[in-house]
């Protein structure tokens, strides 16, 4: 029943406009009249602080999540740990029931690890929906550099999930978020390495999949916002800079390992580390010459 309804949802939003509404365990979707999917605002995920930045938006969600190289996932260890624990995990969006599914539209998190990593133990003892987690991603586009260090902010781009995470069992599932996962951290690299891992691979590697019950998302981007109070006194504005510092993430050359035998670097790795540099460099510069909400306009 749960996919039959997911089905339609994503059937309607392609060619309608209507109002909707799912309602099932592990999906709670709303469609405005723009064709737009978001995440339902709960006490787990709504943004209170500078909520004009913040977003529902599945697209724009799942987008900061799968550009992230590295995912924090945080969950409960146990009674006998008082410290909740935070993991540095690789994952990525997709859906293996409609691999085809966009961006925009209902996906699973897929999380890669080892076999008896206390999170995957955890996972697989779970009962009912799955190991309770939460997963988040940052990325930093600018530094803010204000009159006064109250000003001082990141153009930035965050994400939180909430969900549930279960052992992926089914092998053709498990094959196809492992080839998922690889292929976010170089495109295409998959199929241009020895596949499909064999038995001892598959046995050591643990794949979580994270139904996802709620998310929201952060953004800042823009100029120097600064109060009057400071922007119109003279002594102050002649002696400090203000600006954007623009940051992005770059991938370098490429450097062979001593045990490589193929001479020239493949067109899929340089085209790979060349589109994202573009790619990173073109948003964080662009995002200096978006203009402020009015909340920040001052």
């Amino acid at each position: 029943m749960e996919g039959n309804l997911k089905a339609h949802l994503i059937s309607l939003t392609k060619y309608s406009c209507i109002p909707l509404v799912q309602t099932n365990r592990t999906h709670t979707l709303f469609c405005d009249m723009g064709r737009t999917l978001t995440y339902p605002k709960r006490s787990s995920n709504t943004v209170n602080r500078y909520k004009h930045r913040a977003t529902y938006d599945l697209q724009a969600i799942h987008a900061i999540i799968n550009s992230s190289q590295v995912l924090h996932v945080s969950f409960s260890p146990g009674p006998s740990d008082p410290f909740p624990a935070i993991l540095p995990m690789i994952g990525q969006m997709g859906s293996f029931d409609y691999p085809s599914a966009g961006i925009d539209e209902p996906l699973d998190c897929y999380l890669h690890g080892y076999v008896s990593s206390r999170i995957m133990n955890l996972a697989r003892d779970s009962e009912g929906d799955g190991l309770p987690i939460c997963i988040a991603s940052s990325r930093v586009d600018g530094l803010i550099l204000s009159l006064t260090p109250n000003s001082h902010s990141y153009n930035y781009r965050s994400a939180v999930l909430h969900g549930y995470a279960k052992l992926v069992t089914d092998e053709a599932e498990k094959l196809y978020a492992m080839e998922l996962i690889t292929n976010s951290v170089l495109s295409d690299r998959w199929e241009h390495s020895r596949v499909p891992p064999d038995r001892a691979e598959m046995s050591s590697t643990v794949i979580l999949k994270v139904k996802v019950v709620d998310g929201s998302g952060k953004i800042r981007d823009g100029g120097v916002s600064d109060e009057k109070k400071d922007t119109t006194n003279d002594e102050v504005t002649s002696r400090v800079w203000t600006g954007v510092v623009p940051v992005w993430e770059t991938f370098g050359e490429p450097v062979p390992s001593p045990e490589n035998k193929v001479k020239e670097v493949p067109d899929y790795i340089t085209r790979f580390v060349a589109d994202k540099n573009d790619q990173n460099r073109r948003y964080a510069r662009e995002a200096i010459h978006i203009t402020l909400p009015a909340e920040e306009q001052h």
